[in-house]
């Protein structure tokens, strides 16, 4: 068997990580790309709505399988793709966005051709592209192989995307040298700890938790992108430490842990007790690095004191002012679940237990009467995912039960990300269902990704939350305005029309058609799509300090 073709080759290194799909748009200029998705084994081609879909739809089968491939065109649907790529750069998530341009006899010729601005200038956009990734590589035949290691080593160290430029020359040859034979992702050893920074890491971490009264441990979303969430929930759980979670990290531990308190927003902490446990706390346990957003932090209103705060970075750690290098999580991890002293003192916490149900019979469907037959319905093994909204605030007070992940898109914060991503979690999961809780707003900008379930046999369970708002921007600018106004669309009707058969497809107005539509939901396996109506004046506007705490628009007051 002679050598594989650069595209083939490319394809199926980064595949060897344990990614069975490539989401994309297909393009001339990508052919070459395109043709080896269906002779690579193991592989297989999901056609996506657009460009900026395919990127969602990666970015959501990351999250579970912890990479992902993305191919589009030169230009048009590489610049399409961006907005989804940079939120997984935000997000940490390495997608391997392969882009097949024009051949270098076009561009040695100097010949305009389409996709192009018209100057013969045909690395305009590989500078655009590669922002939104950590690194990235143009594969010849000569350097394919050596680039390509390259370029994997530095996507999963970073856990961030990388952007990978496939001429279509160079695509259909063949490979110069030995090919390298690739493992599983969880096989693959991310960075080396140095053993002497490694061991005085360790020991000043075990110390400060041994002479701390009142530690708290804060688990954040770096953890699952490195593979060590489960290992973090371990750590807490030995050493028997309060843990809690910023909006932004919801889902990646187990809320039903004993150490679980809840999560800390400053005075949006849920439940309230969780902030004075965090901001009280002689010592916290950083695991992951807590991003002090706006939204992780109350609008900024936190008494986070960082200066109490071990912080375990990704490949360091930081004590005061001791910084310790060359250290990986993992390992950092690993070392103090052998050794960290438990703690003998009892967790206290507030657990909230189940949300109050609400609302019977024909009153009308509700935020309040939603949530909590929501929360009911979610199995082990499900994952939730939480479209970026009102939805994603309403949902921050809700302890999800034992074993169900969740995932959002809070730092990034692109609406419509949340139907592409249910695509790509429910394409990653071997089993549990997929969830999806979306406004319509957000629903609007990718509702076509449904065709695309639907031809691939996806089923998972989405709720469309119907104000016929913009929900989030009504919420945070004056009531009245046009612009936060939706188009009415009758979205029960969608998936039909759509081509999703055998779909479950509701509308539902009152608690009791909404009690039977989950009734419903749980006797059918297949895909189940509710158009649930929320009433418009739901939507209140923020305080005026407290938008502005968040905008910092007015002229602060003298004084």
């Amino acid at each position: 068997m002679g050598q594989p073709s650069v595209a083939e080759y490319a394809l199926s290194r980064i595949a060897a990580l344990g990614i069975d799909r490539v989401f994309g748009v297909p393009g001339d200029y990508a052919f070459p790309i395109d043709n080896a998705v269906e002779v690579v084994p193991g592989l297989e081609w999901v056609g996506c709505a657009n460009e900026l879909n395919a990127a969602y739809a990666a970015d959501g089968y990351a999250r579970i399988r912890g990479a992902a491939m993305l191919s589009t065109t030169y230009g048009v649907g590489e610049l399409s793709a961006l907005n989804g790529v940079m939120g997984s750069k935000a997000h940490r998530l390495p997608v391997f966005h392969l882009v097949g341009m024009p051949s270098e006899r076009i561009q040695r010729l100097r010949l305009i051709t389409h996709h192009n601005l018209g100057d013969t200038r045909y690395d305009r956009f590989h500078p655009i592209s590669a922002t939104a990734c950590c690194v990235w590589a143009e594969l010849t035949p000569d350097n394919c192989i050596d680039e390509l290691e390259r370029v994997i080593r530095e996507a999963l160290r970073q856990s961030m995307p990388a952007y990978i430029v496939i001429s279509q020359a160079h695509g259909v040859m063949p490979v110069i040298g030995t090919p390298v034979q690739g493992v599983p992702l969880d096989e693959v050893k991310r960075q080396r700890s140095d053993a002497t920074e490694l061991e005085a890491a360790v020991a000043t971490i075990r110390a400060k938790l041994a002479a701390a009264e009142r530690p708290v441990a804060l688990v954040t979303a770096l953890t699952a992108r490195y593979g060590v969430a489960g290992k973090a929930a371990e750590l807490v759980g030995k050493a028997n430490l309060p843990t809690a979670q910023t909006p932004y990290d919801k889902g990646v531990l187990d809320e039903s842990l004993p150490q679980y308190l809840g999560l800390y927003s400053a005075e949006a902490s849920q439940p309230p007790s969780v902030r004075e446990a965090v901001e009280q706390a002689d010592v916290i346990l950083d695991i992951g690095g807590v991003l002090l957003t706006e939204l992780n932090t109350g609008f900024w209103g936190s008494a986070l004191d960082t200066g109490r705060a071990v912080c375990i970075h990704e490949t360091w750690v930081r004590s005061g002012e001791k910084v310790f290098l060359n250290v990986a999580i993992e390992d950092v991890i690993d070392a103090l679940i052998d050794t960290v002293t438990p703690r003998t003192a009892t967790v206290d916490r507030d657990d909230p237990g189940l949300l109050e149900l609400t609302g019977s019979g024909d009153e009308p469907t509700s935020s309040a009467s939603f949530y909590p037959r929501l929360q009911r319905r979610l199995k082990a093994g499900d994952t939730l995912v939480i479209e970026t909204g009102t939805c994603m605030f309403h949902l921050n007070g809700m302890r999800l039960p034992a074993g169900v992940q969740a995932e959002g898109q809070g730092l990034w914060g692109s609406i419509g990300w949340g139907t592409p991503a249910a695509l790509g979690v429910a394409m990653a999961k071997t089993a549990g269902r997929t969830w999806l809780v979306t406004g319509d707003g957000s629903h609007q900008l990718t509702l076509n990704e449904l065709a695309v379930m639907g031809r691939y046999g996806v089923t998972p369970v989405i709720f469309v939350l119907n104000n016929g708002l913009y929900g989030v921007e009504d919420v945070i600018s004056e009531r009245g305005h046009g612009y936060d106004d939706l188009a009415p669309v009758r979205y029960h009707l969608l998936p039909e029309a759509l081509g999703c058969k055998g779909w479950l497809s509701l509308r539902v107005c009152t608690v009791a058609e909404l009690d039977a539509a989950l009734d419903a939901i749980d006797a059918h396996d297949g895909a189940a799509y509710v158009e649930v109506l929320i009433p418009g004046e739901e939507s209140q506007p923020l305080p005026g300090e407290v938008i502005d705490r968040g905008y910092k628009v007015q002229t602060p007051v003298v004084g």
